[in-house]
């Protein structure tokens, strides 16, 4: 919890509050506590008639409610963290950022306290996402609790049921708990229905149609209702517990679900953590297959960082192409390096229409440095004829466009008959181009471009 929500339980309202808040985990303890009695008490003990079917009931019984409310009290008692302090901006910094007269100069501020973090959300400006209650630079995935009065790492949300956030240390516990939960309902509902169907051919002295008392008065009541609560809460488990499975893999969080995060290249993006499902049970559920089913801490990471699905698509795939859809100036927003200015590379040209076919987000990259692109030299046959040009422009001379090459080879214009692309950095001749898709000269001798 946070720091105010202990100075909240220092007045007699806060802690009126903090006892309201266990309400709805005593109210599951106390079904669960019932559930036990009506089930081991009155259906095996008082009720069963054969011993051997009693204790194959009772052994499976016990296992699946120790390992449902293993996972609900781990849910419930895992704390949410505290960000460290690096995270945390000093009072003169933060008094620079109230004082600041624009949102440019609050966003240079943010964007150089974060330089050195492993953050890569932003808001919708652009800038690097800051609590103003807890003064601290958000981590990724990380959202301020008004409950929990603190920022917590990977929020799911706030459950009412578990009095608790749902969050990086104890959402594998969070889905173990919904998965245990609605094993348990089904096993109990499963068990208890051939004793729920004969409880209508009971008389009103509580004998069967056979006339042998199976169970007293009370007795047949707690066993009709066992199995309609326990049928009611599948019923509602079985959509919780679905969704959270596909949460856990598209990796995303229920936040996420409805507002996609920003990322600093590439904008919103809803599948942004997506590496794939198995890649995603892992990051919760851990690496070693006999900790996935057990209420053990197996999850990878650390809370602050997360691997993304660009990061996994440059590891795996070899191709040239890199997309990224920028929300608005990304430009103003990136940190040191400038790390979408490194997509930025100089391709050739693959067909005269290659600038209206392309997305404006899209960018080609080569193996060709610009370093290399800036040293490219005109071969010795044309420097020359270069020079000649650049003497009749400096005298005030119209070109001529008919050069020696365009006389030589009719119909082709470049440098060894190549198609020249002007990019943002140099230009590169296509090697290897088809002479018959190069496009011709322009009648003002211009190279195309």
């Amino acid at each position: 919890m946070g720091n105010d929500d202990h100075r909240r339980r220092k007045t007699p309202c806060g802690f009126c509050m903090a006892v309201f808040k266990w309400i709805p985990v005593l109210f599951i303890t106390a079904v669960i506590a019932w559930s036990y009695y009506a089930y081991v008490v009155e259906l095996c003990i008082r009720n069963s008639q054969n011993r051997i079917s009693m204790i194959f009931m009772l052994l499976f019984y016990h296992l699946f409610l120790t390992l449902f409310m293993w996972s609900y009290w781990r849910t419930i008692m895992t704390s949410v963290g505290r960000i460290p302090d690096q995270w945390r901006i000093p009072d003169e910094e933060v008094s620079r950022l109230f004082r600041a007269d624009s949102p440019d100069t609050q966003k240079r501020i943010l964007n150089n306290f974060a330089r050195d973090l492993p953050v890569t959300n932003r808001t919708m400006n652009g800038s690097v996402r800051f609590c103003e209650k807890c003064k601290i630079i958000k981590p990724d995935r990380a959202h301020h609790c008004s409950v929990c009065s603190c920022c917590v790492l990977k929020m799911d949300h706030h459950c009412p049921w578990v009095n608790n956030c749902v969050n990086f240390y104890n959402y594998k516990y969070f889905v173990l708990f919904l998965g245990y939960a609605l094993v348990y309902c089904l096993y109990v509902a499963f068990t208890s229905l051939h004793d729920f169907v004969e409880f209508w051919k009971y008389d009103n002295n509580g004998y069967s149609a056979q006339g042998q008392l199976n169970a007293s008065g009370m007795g047949r009541f707690h066993i009709l209702f066992l199995f309609f609560i326990a049928i009611m809460f599948a019923i509602s488990l079985v959509s919780l517990f679905g969704y959270h499975i596909y949460l856990v893999l598209v990796n995303r969080t229920t936040l996420e679900s409805f507002r996609a995060p920003i990322f600093r290249v590439g904008g919103p993006d809803k599948n942004g953590y997506n590496l794939g499902r198995y890649a995603n049970f892992c990051e919760v559920f851990g690496d070693d297959w006999q900790y996935w089913f057990l209420p053990v801490f197996s999850s990878r990471g650390d809370g602050y960082s997360y691997p993304t699905s660009s990061d996994q698509s440059r590891v795996s795939t070899t191709s040239p192409v890199q997309r990224y859809d920028a929300m608005g100036d990304t430009a103003a927003s990136r940190l040191d390096g400038n790390p979408t200015d490194k997509l930025i590379g100089a391709s050739p040209l693959d067909n005269t229409n290659h600038h209206h076919n392309q997305s404006p987000h899209q960018v080609r990259s080569t193996s060709v440095q610009p370093t290399q692109l800036l040293q490219v030299q005109p071969p010795s046959p044309f420097r020359d004829e270069l020079n000649e040009r650049q003497e009749q422009l400096a005298n005030g001379q119209s070109l001529n466009c008919i050069t020696a090459a365009a006389r030589s080879r009719p119909g082709e214009c470049g440098v060894n008959g190549a198609a020249v692309y002007i990019d943002m950095i140099g230009d590169h001749p296509l090697k290897g181009a088809d002479p018959a898709k190069v496009s011709p000269c322009p009648p003002n001798g211009d190279l195309p471009v």
